[in-house]
Formats: C-alpha cells, sequence, structure tokens
C-alpha cells in the first residue's frame, strides 16, 4: 500500500561530511515498509523545488513507527532536507517500489555495498538479522571518511569487511576485487588489509560451503553494479541488485527512471526503476 503522509521529524544526524540519517516518525509506513524500498521526499516546505526526491528506506523501527532514511546532499533538496529539525514535518510518498526478497531458510548471504548504497543494505540486514540469517558484508568507498555503518552492521552479528580506493582502510582496491578474493582464497594478501580491528572475526577464515552463497545482493554506483553482476554470472549464484537513476514522479507514471532489462538472450526491454524496481534479479539487467 502506497501512502501519503506528513511525518515528524524526530532525529536529524550527520554521520559524515555531507551526509545525513533523517529519522521520521511515521507508523503507517513503518508498519507497511519492506528492505529495498524507497521514499518520494518533499525536501523543502513550498513546491520549490517541485519534484520530490527518491532516496531508500534506510531502517525502520515497527515497534516505534520510525522510518529512517540516510541521503548525501548532493543539490537543492537534500541540501532544504538537511536544514530540517526534530519537531519539522515532512511530507512522505510510500513505501514505493520492488524491493529484496529474503532467503527461504538460514543459509549465509552476501551483501556487497559502495558508498550511500549501503542506505537500504542496512534495512536489509536488519532484517536478516532477525530472522537469524548471517552475512557476509563488504563495504567499499572511496575513502575511510566515506565508509559508513561498519560497527553498526557487525553489532547486528555480521561479518564485515571492508575496501578503499585509496588504501585509508581495510582492503586496498575495489569492494568488487575484494569480494571475488575472499571468495576465492583462503588467506588473501595481508598487505592489502589494514585498520580492520573490531571489525573481522578470523577475517582470513574461508567462505563456508566451498565458497558458496544463497544469494548474493548489492548496491551502489553503476560500475560496481555491473562487475558484480558479472561475477554473480559467473558464480551461478542467485543475485540482486537495487539500482539508482533519476525519477520524476516515482509511480511508473513519466518513464523517466527505465533500464534495460532481459529474461532471455533474444528479448531485451526497458523497466520502469520506480515500479518494475528499484532492485531486479542480477542476471536480467543489461548493462550497455
Amino acid at each position: 500500500m502506497t501512502l501519503l503522509v506528513d511525518a515528524k521529524v524526530t532525529k536529524q544526524e550527520r554521520i559524515a561530511p555531507s551526509h545525513y540519517r533523517l529519522s521520521l516518525l511515521v507508523p503507517e509506513i513503518a508498519a507497511e515498509a519492506r528492505p529495498g524500498q524507497f521514499l518520494q521526499v518533499r525536501c523543502g516546505s513550498t513546491l520549490d523545488p517541485f519534484l520530490r526526491r527518491p532516496i531508500s528506506i534506510h531502517a525502520v523501527d515497527r515497534k516505534k513507527g520510525v522510518v529512517a532514511i540516510l541521503y548525501r546532499v548532493a543539490g537543492r533538496g537534500t541540501a532544504l532536507l538537511a536544514e530540517k529539525i526534530r519537531g519539522n514535518q515532512v511530507s512522505l510518498l510510500g513505501p514505493l517500489g520492488k524491493g529484496f526478497s529474503m532467503p527461504e531458510n538460514q543459509a549465509r548471504v552476501s551483501v556487497v555495498s559502495g558508498g550511500i548504497g549501503v542506505a537500504p543494505l542496512y534495512f536489509l540486514l536488519a532484517e536478516l538479522a532477525e530472522s537469524s540469517i548471517s552475512a557476509d558484508v563488504f563495504l567499499g568507498a572511496a575513502t575511510a571518511d566515506q565508509l559508513f555503518l561498519a560497527k553498526e552492521i557487525t553489532g547486528l552479528g555480521h561479518r564485515v569487511y571492508t575496501a578503499t580506493d585509496d588504501g585509508s582502510t581495510g582492503y586496498h582496491g575495489l569492494v568488487t576485487e575484494l569480494f571475488v578474493e575472499i571468495m576465492t582464497h583462503t588467506d588473501p594478501p595481508k598487505p592489502h588489509l589494514k585498520g580492520q580491528e573490531g571489525l573481522l572475526n578470523d577475517p582470513f577464515e574461508s567462505i563456508i560451503d566451498n565458497n558458496r552463497y544463497a544469494m548474493i545482493y548489492g548496491c551502489g554506483p553503476g560500475g560496481m553494479l555491473r562487475r558484480l553482476t558479472e561475477i554473480v554470472r559467473a558464480a551461478g549464484i542467485p543475485g540482486e541488485i537495487s539500482l539508482e537513476e533519476r525519477m520524476g514522479c516515482g509511480v511508473g507514471a513519466c518513464l523517466s527512471c527505465v533500464c534495460k532489462t532481459s529474461t532471455s538472450e533474444e528479448s531485451i526491454q526497458y523497466s520502469r526503476v520506480c515500479t518494475e524496481g528499484p532492485v531486479f534479479p542480477a542476471v536480467e539487467v543489461v548493462w550497455s
């Protein structure tokens, strides 16, 4: 069920330069939301900016009726949103879109994130923890100060590996390459890893069940997701990825957020990220 509601701000946190977490009291949406879905958020108090901004649902406390969003200030709309304080009202449309599917059993899964892509994945990880499902979580970012939520995710009971492009913490390189290295080697080269104290338990332990997962989930920049899709296909493991596209309406009417998908080599179609997605089976996304 999609709802149009005014939510009350309960907390606004600056968690890193230009990155904020906004908590909103909105029991109606908290009861309906599922991992991977998003909200259309009116960032200001007027019609300027006119369009709502699509922002992933980051966390949900159903008992308290609170929904949190994690966002980066990237323009006028999100800059206005960052000015919201406790007690302010924010107009929300949601929950919207197709979310992640949950594993059918308690087999181990893997979650791969790049940058702000961790935002919707945290909600997924919290739901997995509630179902006693353990995940190997790979967090990637350009630098250490853009790497979010490692300790929080570890606190949920998941194993966390980190990677940074500049080597300022964790693995020095792309998070997808760390993922491949961990999947295929019992002992990744130690010089690539640093600053992991308190995050890893037995960090070089081989992946359970001969490097196989029941599911691989991912969210992040397009280049990262394209590489993750290649890995998923090569490994023959089911995978789901959450895509980000510019959206106008968020409900499938304006067709501004289409992407190419295919269920066979002969059939390519355009799917709306806001309604058929934002979560798609990794093997169905066509990268051009």
